[in-house]
């Protein structure tokens, strides 16, 4: 074996010991935590601060080993079968102990018994496993999920049941880009709920699972959306904050709608018209929302959490890599599904493709846009994923400089391009000029679709805009509340008119 292979890996994956402690205990529990991770290799021989390495006695080699299988035999629950093997490098001869990620989790101490006995690695040194690792790695060691268990203490009538079906669709209507993926939208029934395991049945009886609760936003469980705008670079100083709570495919809609209020928002010129462009691609920043919500672990009672920087945004999910998917295999589109009947829910509204192609196609879009390459990070015990935004900004400046040098040489006329963006809510568009008043970014995406569409009813505009009714409701308000627009005849046989 060659030096480099020795030190290859994560240090999460690597533990170094000069020798064998007499005590079992000093490196036995992280046997079992390797056995609850990804696996791991222990190395005899290795200095563990310098890396050096000191090698062990070869006539001793043997013995060590023996050593090593019995403690692992008689120390570890259930069974943990090692690789034990030796390898000469630098003329030094090292023992090298390798564990296998174990498929019967959790593993534990048996003289510390289940309930305290469980380790797992964070940051590379191992640590107690707390109640919600446990719980978490119970589940996949009897390869079930949690979102398909049952709610203990949540009731739901019949009328609860229909009220979720009708709201599904609505959603995957939503969702829809034309109008032949709608007519192809089927209802939701209880049959297929129970089938997808939001719904299980108990007793003769319908019962809600805690996918039911989650889809639902019934507060028996956890679902918390937590978003930020920091000062510079640090969590140190808000900006700004907002908490959302709620059925998880409403939540979602929040969390991206306060992104995109937060980000820079600029504008090309494409021929007569002006397009507004975000520094980083809203369909990429949606896609990571929903993939937060959707691989989280819901036996954490951690918080999604958004936070948008100077120079990057943030969005973190919390819960290990469930067992079988590592970083580099998410990278390469290999998808590990957390949450089976979320998932199920998900792709019947839109929200996720089945196919395990999103984090490709959310890479791609970065990398477009001119953003470098997305950072995913952790996997231990919450999964992070960056978008660095200085180029973009930098890009998006160049852009629109180029479209306002285009726009004067072929129409003869400025365009009003704001890029003072970075200060918290978007742009202000020609109309926002026009009305002495600054809008917000979604503002000005409505005002602007309203003027091409004026006869959209607000089914249309949310399907259009990819916003929900309540959020159009919202924003048609604020626009009247500023005079910007006004509905001219009924709802029915009206249209809208820009004032300003």
């Amino acid at each position: 074996m060659k030096l480099e292979d020795i030190f290859a890996g994560e240090s999460k994956n690597l533990e170094f010991k000069e020798s064998l402690p007499v005590k079992s205990s000093k490196y036995m529990k992280t046997i079992v935590a390797f056995a609850n991770g990804q696996g791991g290799k222990l190395i005899i021989g290795v200095e563990d601060d310098t890396k050096k390495i000191v090698g062990i006695d070869k006539n001793e080699a043997f013995k060590i080993m023996d050593a090593i299988a019995n403690a692992i035999s008689d120390s570890c629950k259930p069974a943990i079968i090692p690789d034990i093997y030796m390898q000469t490098v630098n003329e030094a001869t090292v023992i090298i102990v390798d564990i296998e990620a174990g498929r019967q989790r959790p593993y534990y101490l048996a003289a510390e018994g289940l309930q305290h006995g469980v380790y797992v690695r964070v940051a590379g040194t191992t640590r107690p496993a707390d109640e919600a690792m446990v719980k978490e790695l119970l589940f996949e060691g009897n390869n079930r999920f949690f979102d398909k268990t049952v709610c203990l203490g949540l009731q739901v009538s019949e009328a609860d049941i229909e009220k979720l079906c009708f709201d599904m669709k609505q959603v995957a209507l939503r969702n829809c880009r034309s109008d032949e993926e709608r007519a192809l939208v089927k209802d939701v029934t209880p049959k297929q709920l129970l089938s997808w395991g939001i719904l299980t049945e108990y007793e003769g009886k319908l019962v809600p699972t805690n996918a039911y609760a989650i889809l639902t936003g019934a507060d028996i469980l956890h679902c918390t959306f937590q978003c930020a705008v920091f000062k510079d670079n640090e969590r140190v100083i808000f900006v700004d904050r907002r908490e959302f709570m709620g059925a998880v495919q409403d939540i979602i809609e929040d969390a991206y709608q306060f992104v995109l209020r937060n980000i820079h928002l600029g504008a090309v010129i494409e021929g007569l018209y002006r397009q507004d462009v975000y520094e980083i691609p809203p369909a990429a920043i949606r896609e990571l929302i929903i993939n937060a919500a959707v691989h989280r672990s819901y036996l954490d009672n951690g918080n999604i959490q958004v936070a948008i920087f100077d120079n990057r945004l943030e969005i973190t999910s919390p819960g290990k890599l469930p067992l079988g998917q590592t970083i580099e295999k998410m990278r390469e589109g290999y998808s590990k599904v957390r949450n089976e009947a979320l998932a199920m829910a998900f792709s019947y509204m839109h929200l996720i493709e089945r196919w395990g192609t999103g984090m490709l196609r959310i890479a791609k879009m970065i990398r477009e846009a001119g953003l470098g390459e997305l950072e995913i990070l952790g996997g231990e015990t919450e999964l992070r994923f960056n978008i660095y935004r200085k180029q973009a900004t930098e890009q998006v400046c160049k852009t629109e400089q180029a479209s306002e040098e285009k726009a004067g040489q072929g129409a003869g006329q400025a365009s009003e391009i704001d890029t003072k963006a970075g200060q918290g809510a978007g742009q202000a568009s020609e109309i926002d000029i026009k009305a002495g008043q600054a809008l917000e970014s979604e503002e000005i995406i409505l005002v602007d679709f309203l003027a091409k569409n004026p006869r959209s009813n607000i089914r249309e505009i949310a399907q259009k805009l990819v916003l929900s009714k309540s959020a159009v409701d919202r924003l048609i308000k604020k626009l009247k509340t500023k005079k910007i627009i006004e509905r001219v005849g009924t709802s029915q046989k009206g249209y809208w008119k820009v004032l300003n």
